[in-house]
């Protein structure tokens, strides 16, 4: 059996990340999802959407395929510099205060700092994302870590199951071959069976030979030792990718679709009941590893 220990990786995962600097609190989730190709989605705070190909370049490296849902919510952490007195607003304040009768001690300082336009504060709006970026990176990274090894572990129970439904297709292809050189037998004993009662029904002779040469076509017709020697390959083909660190899901949805079509032809050619049941139970294997590789990156 192959080792799976770290060969494949799942497409649905979840990571979430927190970090904090002098100015910035920075809150990252991460989800991913099925996907044919690799697409991120990002939400962010306002402002913080610029971030877009600077998060894309950083993380694109880690997902081969699958849509990635980012939440990036970013905080700024007030410091004193984020306000400023205006010195004009105030002293407009003040000389009128003066003109109508009040002294400018009589009205306390914080009074005055209250009123509209003396203190104005630096928002999110005057921050270039772009130069906090460096802040931000790392909890995007961590999250995004956290994802990967979630995607792992699924991926360690998905090539559990893969293995699990291969080894059943193997299975029931040891039935078939051992089946197989039975199938002419099995179809001659049929047909001389048939023969013998038509002959004694209606009175009439067949030519030995006549006989012989159905079952020679019968068993030129029937003959699966092509597909089963094609399907043993796609197997050993699917159980050493399983063990590629390196492998797509795309390469083991192509091979499972060959096994299909090998069984199908298996299927079809070898018209025996007990062959029949094993193919069914293929497909119903592959069906379930079609369903499963879906999910692998």
């Amino acid at each position: 059996m192959p080792n799976t220990a770290s060969a494949l990786s799942s497409m649905t995962g979840f990571g979430e990340a927190r970090g904090e600097s002098d100015r910035l609190a920075v809150a990252v989730e991460v989800r991913t999802i099925n996907s044919r190709h690799y697409k991120l989605s990002l939400r962010a705070s306002e402002g913080y959407g610029a971030l877009e190909p600077e998060i894309d370049a950083a993380i694109r490296s880690r997902f081969r395929r699958g849509t990635v849902q980012m939440n990036l919510r970013v905080s700024r952490l007030n410091q004193a510099d984020d306000y400023q007195i205006n010195a004009d607003v105030l002293q407009g304040y003040h000389q009128q205060l003066v003109e109508i009768g009040v002294e400018g001690a009589a009205v306390p300082l914080d009074s005055l700092l209250q009123l509209p336009g003396v203190v104005i504060e630096q928002g999110a709006a005057s921050v270039d994302p772009r130069a906090v970026w460096p802040a931000i990176e790392p909890v995007v990274l961590e999250a995004v870590d956290a994802v990967c090894d979630m995607r792992l572990r699924e991926g360690l129970a998905l090539a559990d199951d893969l293995a699990a439904n291969c080894r059943i297709i193997e299975e029931q292809l040891g039935g078939i071959e051992q089946r197989a050189p039975n199938v002419t037998t099995s179809y001659r004993e049929r047909l001389t069976e048939r023969v013998n009662k038509a002959m004694s029904e209606l009175n009439v002779t067949v030519e030995p030979s006549d006989l012989l040469r159905e079952v020679a076509l019968f068993a030129d017709r029937s003959d699966i030792s092509e597909e089963v020697v094609r399907l043993r390959s796609h197997i050993k083909q699917f159980n050493a990718a399983l063990a590629d660190p390196g492998i797509s899901g795309k390469k083991l949805e192509f091979i499972a679709q060959e096994m299909g079509r090998e069984t199908n032809t298996i299927g079809s050619k070898a018209n025996d009941t007990e062959i029949s049941k094993h193919v069914v139970e293929i497909k119903t294997a592959l069906e379930r590893i079609r369903e499963q590789v879906q999910n692998v990156e």
